[in-house]
């Protein structure tokens, strides 16, 4: 299968089921805490951009708040991806660290009860989705985003470009998997709504367990190239 020639991380089913994740902690933080997306900085911006043009400078420093958290995650994820190259770690080894420390910290935050205040668990998840979406950027050796669709948006549509006009016909696969990317991941926004109404707080467990999903396919595909 041509899935097998990628590391564990590049492959489909790591990336979808990461989507999924992406999609689920946007609707999460929305509904249970306070209306801010958790991964869509750009929808973030564009919300403190009204809040501060209406002269509501406390409600545009709430959406400010994961703005800064998005940027600590991406530098903290960068500072984990050196130090595992320095001390000469094997190629995934930090991704998987990073999938247990996203998760266990996610199994927190659902314990945490609705009186914390809400831009103490958006700025938590903020910070662990650019994490993640920095530490997971390619897709079958394709650039990708896990926690967002715009990009994945503006790649799917040139492969098809290439597929339907040019006659490309390995273009098409590659449509099909930012395709695949875009459904999962506004399906799992869609799953955050009733899941959220349901669990409250602690529906992001699901989350957890989903990167722990990810974390044991990664570390199978580590066995089973180190026994060949």
């Amino acid at each position: 299968m041509a899935d097998e020639k990628w590391p564990g991380e590049q492959r489909l089913p790591a990336g979808l089921i990461l989507a999924v994740v992406g999609g689920f902690l946007d609707t999460y933080t929305y509904f249970t805490r306070g209306g801010v997306f958790a991964n869509a900085q750009t929808g973030n911006m564009v919300l403190l951009s009204i809040a501060a043009a209406q002269g509501d400078f406390g409600r545009a420093g709430q959406y400010l708040i994961p703005i800064l958290a998005f940027v600590l995650g991406v530098m903290a994820t960068e500072g984990l991806r050196a130090r595992a190259e320095k001390k000469g770690r094997a190629a995934g080894h930090w991704q998987r660290t990073l999938l247990l420390l996203e998760a266990a910290i996610l199994a927190v935050v659902g314990f945490l009860p609705p009186a914390v205040p809400d831009f103490l668990v958006n700025v938590t998840v903020s910070f662990l989705c650019s994490m993640q979406v920095n530490g997971f950027r390619l897709l079958e050796g394709m650039p990708y985003a896990t926690t967002m669709c715009t990009g994945n948006l503006r790649s799917g549509s040139y492969h098809l470009w290439r597929f339907l006009f040019d006659g490309e016909r390995g273009e098409g696969r590659r449509a099909a998997r930012y395709l695949w990317v875009i459904l999962v991941f506004c399906a799992g926004a869609g799953l955050g709504v009733p899941v959220s109404a349901w669990m409250g707080g602690r529906a992001v467990w699901l989350c957890a367990l989903a990167l722990l999903g990810v974390y044991f396919l990664l570390l199978e595909r580590t066995s089973q190239g180190e026994s060949k």
